[in-house]
């Protein structure tokens, strides 16, 4: 399966999450996104997400506001403590959108994501309230974006390049 994986304000490409769902079997795009300019984020996540046609895209705290503003068509979106109050102009995420997000998080505050749920009419189990902190890094979080990712599954199509 093929995962866009938007990373968060000052991380970088081949952190912790992307590189876990690489080693469990995934084609990962891992672009570099600017920290000081969100519509170039933007901007260069579309271009990602238009040339491969992911069939998830991640996004993980600022990563999450970015995967909200681009066009993902089909795409699950699977949102880690998104930021998307201090980024950006989407206030809502289309059906079948996963959250995961810590009540222990002190850099973006779960009622954040609990709004957004409501704001897009999601149900309250589409929020997964896993880890023990903003970066979801543990194996708890790890284990739950797998598994967010993985229930995807593929898009109708044949062939998996």
């Amino acid at each position: 399966m093929k995962v866009l994986f938007l990373h968060g304000w000052t991380s970088v490409p081949g952190g912790v999450k992307p590189t876990y769902l690489a080693g469990c079997g995934h084609t990962v795009i891992n672009p570099a996104l600017p920290d000081e300019d969100f519509a170039a984020a933007v901007k260069i996540a579309q271009a990602e997400f238009d040339r491969h046609q992911p069939d998830a895209v991640v996004g993980s705290s600022r990563g999450g506001a970015v995967a909200m503003n681009i066009q993902a068509g089909s795409a699950r979106l699977v949102l880690l403590c998104p930021a998307w109050k201090r980024w950006g102009s989407a206030t809502s995420v289309k059906p079948g959108t996963v959250v995961l997000h810590s009540e222990a998080d002190d850099v973006v505050p779960i009622a954040d994501s609990r709004e957004l749920l409501t704001r897009s009419g999601l149900p309250q189990s589409a929020l997964r309230v896993v880890g023990t902190d903003h970066r979801l890094a543990d194996p708890a979080p790890l284990a739950a974006m797998l598994a967010a990712v993985e229930s995807v599954g593929p898009q109708g199509s044949s062939s998996q390049s």
